[in-house]
C-alpha cells in the first residue's frame, strides 16, 4: 500500500487524523514513535531550521529534498506543505509530479501570492490570489497527479487576511469545485471561535483540515465534536521544541562551564544510535561485509 493510500484509509477509518510538523528525518522518526498518523513537511519549520524567514526563500528543491528524506526515514505518510506551489499553475504541475514521485501522501497549496509571508506574523503581508486564478492551480494539481489517493488540499487564507467568513466560505467552495480533496481553513485568532463558526457553516461533504497553532485550547475531543474536521495539523511544535531544548541545554553548559551537570539530563548517545538505525547497519555488516 502506498503512503497516499494509507492516508486515505486513515481518513476513512478514524474520526480525526493527527499530523505533526517536522523538519528533518530524525524528527520524522520521533513523530512516528510518538504515535502520530503522519508528518507535516512544514515550510515554516524548514525555513526556521535554515535560519531564514518563511517567505518563499526556501526553494522547491530544498524543501523536496528534506520532505523526501523524512518520507524515507519513517513509515508514516508525509503531508507536504508547499506554500503557493512555487509559482503559478504551470509550476504547480511540476511540483505535484515531483512530490508524488518522491512518495508524498498529500500536498497542501495556499491561495496567497508568491512570494508569500508567513500566516501568523502580526504585521504580515497577507496578499491573496483571485479565487479563479487559485482554482486554476488546484485544477492543475488534480490533473497532474497519477493516483487519485494522492490528496490535493487547498489552504484558504481568507481569515488570515481579515476578509471574513463569507469570503472564506466562497473561496473554499470554489476550490472544492476545482477538485480539492480537502480544505485547510486557517486562522490566527487567539480563540477558536472563528474556526468554529466556519465549520458550523460548512455545508459541503469535503473534509476540513485545521492548524490550531494560534488557538491551542481547542483539544482533539473538541475538534472531533465539530464533526466536519477530519485532520488536525500541529504545524510548528517540532521546531519550537528544538529551540526550547537547545536554549536550555546550551545555556546551562555555558553557565556551568562544562557538561558535567547537563550530561545526565539529556538522552545518552546510545539513544541516538537507536534512532539512527545502527543496529540494522551492524547486522548488515555481519551479513554482507567480507
Amino acid at each position: 500500500m502506498s503512503k497516499a493510500a494509507r492516508l486515505s484509509q486513515l481518513l476513512a477509518e478514524k474520526p480525526l487524523v493527527h499530523i505533526i510538523g517536522a523538519h528533518n528525518p530524525l524528527g520524522a522518526r520521533l513523530a512516528a514513535e510518538a504515535g502520530f498518523d503522519g508528518i507535516w513537511a512544514s515550510g515554516f519549520e524548514l525555513s526556521a531550521a535554515q535560519g531564514v524567514p518563511d517567505a518563499s526563500i526556501v526553494t522547491a528543491s530544498q524543501h523536496l529534498e528534506v520532505a523526501a528524506a523524512m518520507n524515507q526515514a519513517s513509515e508514516i505518510p508525509v503531508v507536504a506543505d508547499v506554500d503557493t506551489g512555487f509559482g503559478n499553475a504551470i509550476n504547480v504541475i511540476d511540483t505535484v509530479q515531483r512530490y508524488e514521485r518522491a512518495g508524498m501522501a498529500a500536498l497542501v497549496i495556499e491561495d496567497k501570492t508568491f512570494p508569500k509571508d508567513t500566516s501568523l506574523l502580526a504585521d504580515g503581508r497577507q496578499e491573496l490570489l483571485r479565487p479563479d486564478e487559485f482554482a486554476g492551480k488546484i485544477e492543475a494539481a488534480v490533473a497532474s497527479r497519477s493516483q487519485s489517493d494522492f490528496m490535493v488540499i487547498a489552504r484558504c487564507e481568507a481569515l488570515i487576511a481579515g476578509l471574513g467568513q463569507d469570503e472564506a466560505r466562497q473561496r473554499s467552495e470554489t476550490y472544492v469545485e476545482a477538485g480539492a480533496d480537502a480544505i485547510l481553513i486557517h486562522s490566527k485568532a487567539k480563540t477558536p471561535d472563528e474556526i468554529v463558526e466556519f465549520v458550523a457553516n460548512w455545508r459541503l461533504p469535503t473534509p476540513l483540515v485545521i492548524v490550531p497553532t494560534a488557538y491551542p485550547q481547542l483539544s482533539e475531543s473538541d475538534i472531533e465534536a465539530l464533526g466536519k474536521v477530519r485532520m488536525v495539523i500541529y504545524g510548528n511544535h517540532g521546531v519550537r521544541a528544538v529551540v526550547t531544548a537547545l536554549q536550555e541545554v546550551f545555556g546551562r553548559i555555558r553557565a556551568d562551564g562544562g557538561i558535567y551537570n547537563v550530561d545526565g539530563d539529556i538522552v545518552p548517545v546510545e539513544r541516538l544510535f537507536e534512532l539512527q538505525g545502527v543496529a540494522a547497519m551492524k547486522a548488515n555488516e555481519k551479513r554482507f561485509l567480507r
